[in-house]
């Protein structure tokens, strides 16, 4: 299987939903970097379950335990090796999925690749593996926070609820001040509402988070078969329920001319910087020194706490029901996740755009 990610700083994650515990080793991480515990511990808050009722009941502290590669609040250019012990386990509540194939899951094909699959809440394809992630996730972005990188996700639309207006326009201290984790305060109290309404009819509902990098230097990414964007676009797609990625204007710009549509360059200050930014920041697969910015789609959650029809591990007709407790939207708690993502790649590339120049 595919466990690891990146190609100088490198994630490998373990675990199980329902296993002891879910971890991983970071490796490639540059020495000499402080690590702020507290932060790291932070970010995985943002990620817990059981943080409002907008997300599953399921109470787990998610305390991270450093095992290796930090000494004295340092790291030390060695693997940072970490776990997270799993405290509040229900395997019982998935004894009635063990023959059967939920809708949308990964059972199906999961058994047919590997001949056997962990039940237990979808074991290793369960969202759960996404904690090792976020560990990984902020200890790169106190990497990259030294360098003037900085990285912000936000829930930019819930089913048919969306915000209208550019990022730009948005008070991003305002995020964290919510459970949706939206930045405008009259669309937070709307999809906050349609969330409760569906999870009240055991249903569940997807839609969209934006990220945006700020600072981020002119330079990473490669032309070819290293380009940012699809490096950006590899990350966002390896997260449980990201169906979608779009970045710059994407299919917006589609409608336009390429007079309209393009980017033009000026002297400001001295500095050469673009007039606009339908780019998204990145051209010919290569940073070019203004704000990155994407959307990532999130299908609906495919447990539903309601009766669907399927077949068994036998092919007979039969119907499913899910207990226990479950997300009825993964954007709240998948903000921390895109930012994560986003954060190992940029560190990546960027330490991969100090190799190429001597």
């Amino acid at each position: 299987m595919f466990n690891s990610f990146g190609n100088i700083v490198r994630l490998t994650t373990f675990g199980e939903s329902h296993g002891k515990g879910i971890g991983g080793v970071l490796d490639g991480f540059p020495a000499g970097i402080r690590i702020d515990t507290d932060f790291v511990q932070q970010e995985l808050d943002r990620r817990r379950p059981g943080q409002s009722a907008l997300t599953t009941s399921r109470k787990e502290g998610d305390k991270v335990e450093f095992l290796s590669g930090i000494f004295e609040g340092k790291s030390t250019g060695h693997p940072i090796g970490f776990v997270v012990w799993n405290e509040n386990q229900h395997p019982g509540d998935y004894d009635n999925l063990r023959e059967v194939y939920r809708p949308s899951h990964a059972d199906y094909t999961y058994t047919v690749k590997y001949g056997l699959r962990d039940h237990r809440g979808g074991g290793r394809s369960s969202a759960r593996e996404t904690i090792s992630r976020v560990v990984g996730g902020a200890l790169a972005k106190l990497a990259l926070n030294q360098l003037g990188i900085h990285i912000t996700a936000y829930t930019s639309q819930v089913g048919p609820i969306r915000l209208e207006k550019e990022y730009t326009a948005y008070d991003f201290s305002a995020i964290e001040s919510n459970p949706v984790r939206c930045p405008d305060p009259e669309k937070t109290r709307e999809m906050e509402a349609y969330i409760l309404k569906v999870k009240e009819a055991g249903d569940t509902i997807g839609g969209v988070i934006t990220c945006v990098i700020r600072g981020c230097p002119i330079g990473l990414g490669e032309p070819a078969f290293g380009k940012l964007h699809a490096a950006l676009g590899q990350a966002m797609l390896s997260i449980n329920a990201a169906k979608a990625f779009e970045y710059g204007d994407g299919f917006q710009g589609l409608e336009r001319k390429g007079s309209e549509q393009n980017d033009i360059f000026c002297n400001r200050n001295g500095r050469i910087m673009t007039r606009t930014n339908h780019s998204g920041g990145i051209q010919g697969g290569i940073s070019n020194g203004e704000d990155i910015y994407f959307w990532v789609g999130f299908k609906p959650i495919a447990t539903l706490l309601m009766e669907q029809p399927t077949v068994d591990s036998q092919g007979m007709e039969t119907t499913v029901k899910a207990r226990g407790r479950h997300d009825p939207c993964a954007l709240p708690r998948a903000v921390p996740i895109v930012e994560a993502m986003a954060a190992l790649t940029l560190l990546d590339y960027y330490l991969i755009d100090r190799t190429t120049q001597l």
